[in-house]
């Protein structure tokens, strides 16, 4: 196969979940660059038509649902819907997350119970009810987008890591449990990613200086800088593509650098 064949999706159904913006619909677009037919989902419908929206303004042809990836009744019938729409799912992205940070000896364990739910409950979920299709088409690509948090511990984070550290291990589990049906289970761990979310840890002080908190990533990140979307694209199509076919339960972390340094000497 010549190595540009190997990256192409053309002819594939690549469903991303909670894509309507961020690391989703960066993923996605890149995905349907490389060929790929695009479906995502998201929780409500005012989130829905937003992406709907965006991915009207990149030119980019999708099949939107409203579907909670926590509800397995809601997962099994929006599968039916992608199915009967676009086809049978060849890749799927687990990208829907939520975070609450909040000191752990101040969290609720219904708060608690909420992050694991979005966060670990849901990439089984819907990987559980695609995985069937895959095995009959002879294969597919499951990528769970993880977090440097699979590795690493942070004060008011202990859900979030909770869930990501399980995400990384379910990463695993699938590659093993499926891998002899030609089924490849990946996951990207993404550092710090400049988003609208994170635009408030970068703005500029009244006095021209760094917010604290973007100084003490740029120390620690050997790049010197955030990620951008963009960054992440690349990762994606690799563990989308026939080019990581013999690339299995790995976690690909796209950080810059944060967990191979140990950081400056102050």
């Amino acid at each position: 196969m010549a190595l540009k064949d190997m990256f192409s999706l053309t002819g594939k159904v690549a469903w991303v979940t909670g894509a309507s913006y961020g690391i989703g619909f960066a993923i996605a677009e890149a995905l349907a660059e490389a060929g790929a037919k695009i479906v995502f989902n998201d929780i409500g419908q005012a989130q829905l038509d937003k992406g709907l929206a965006a991915y009207k303004e990149a030119g980019i042809p999708v099949h939107g649902y409203v579907c909670d990836v926590t509800d397995e009744q809601a997962v099994r019938e929006t599968v039916g819907k992608i199915e009967r729409d676009a086809g049978a799912v060849d890749i799927l992205v687990n990208n829907a997350g939520i975070i609450k940070r909040v000191p752990m000896t101040e969290m609720s364990a219904a708060d608690f119970r909420q992050v694991i739910d979005v966060d670990l409950n849901a990439p089984f979920i819907v990987s559980k009810s695609v995985v069937p299709a895959m095995i009959k088409k002879g294969g597919g690509k499951i990528i769970n987008i993880c977090s440097m948090m699979s590795e690493l511990g942070r004060e008011t984070v202990s859900a979030y890591a909770a869930a990501k550290g399980g995400l990384k291990m379910l990463t695993k589990n699938i590659a093993s449990e499926y891998g002899a049906f030609n089924i490849q289970c990946n996951g990207i761990g993404p550092g710090y990613i400049e988003t609208p979310q994170t635009a408030p840890l970068r703005e500029r002080q009244p006095d021209g200086n760094r917010h604290p908190f973007d100084q003490f990533i740029i120390a620690k990140t050997p790049s010197a800088r955030w990620g951008t979307p963009d960054d992440l694209k690349g990762p994606a199509v690799f563990l989308a593509s026939s080019a990581s076919d013999f690339v299995n339960g790995h976690i690909l972390y796209v950080d810059g650098g944060i967990l191979a340094y140990i950081g400056k000497q102050p």
